[in-house]
């Protein structure tokens, strides 16, 4: 689905059009509430990093970013912005959103640790290879999810939000740009070699 589609989606849930399960649950509408207006806030404030809007926005072949998402996840409110802003800034990049619970989701296929955590960011050349996949959360997040769950946290889901506030997208930008450097660079090195230089 297009991001229009996706953003649609939180309206149908909040206004009701969708009550099918996990969205009968008055916990999992709250969730979506408060996803739309973090989702809302950083479209509006979010500030792409220079290096990456420029190293985006000069990409000169075609690549379909996929995200795979949910409007219940909160990981997904604060770093879907941020992606779907730099998938924006080029009509080389066609991106394409599924939810993780659909069942045509290639989830399966980017399981963290064995489980299906989102988002996950799967970049691929026009021929549809995968060139990196990202996700659920920058690195930092993760560990610091990991270690709360560790310590038996009562409150895991303000701790996180609290770090989404404060990073501002910064952690999520500078792991998608060192995963384009590295796969130019690659790319580089196996044309070097190609052409036997």
């Amino acid at each position: 689905m297009e991001l229009a589609e996706y953003k649609a989606q939180f309206d149908d849930i909040l206004e009701g059009r969708n009550t099918e399960a996990p969205y009968d649950s008055e916990q999992y509408r709250n969730y979506v509430k408060m996803n739309q207006a973090r989702m809302k806030r950083w479209d509006r404030k979010g500030k792409l990093l220079p290096e990456l809007e420029k190293t985006v926005a000069n990409i000169d072949e075609k690549m379909s970013w996929l995200l795979i998402t949910e409007p219940w996840c909160g990981d997904a409110a604060h770093s879907n912005p941020f992606i779907t802003k730099l998938a924006s800034l080029n009509h080389n990049i066609s991106l394409e959103i599924q939810n993780r619970d659909a069942p045509d989701s290639e989830i399966d296929n980017y399981l963290t640790n064995g489980g299906k955590s989102i988002p996950m960011l799967v970049v691929r050349d026009s021929e549809g290879n995968d060139i990196f996949n990202w996700g659920p959360r920058p690195s930092d997040a993760q560990e610091m999810y990991l270690e709360l769950r560790k310590n038996n946290s009562p409150d895991i889901m303000n701790d996180m939000q609290g770090w989404y506030n404060k990073n501002k997208g910064a952690h999520l930008q500078q792991e998608l740009l060192d995963l384009f450097k590295e796969k130019y660079t690659r790319k580089s090195l196996e044309k070097k070699v190609a052409i036997g230089n």
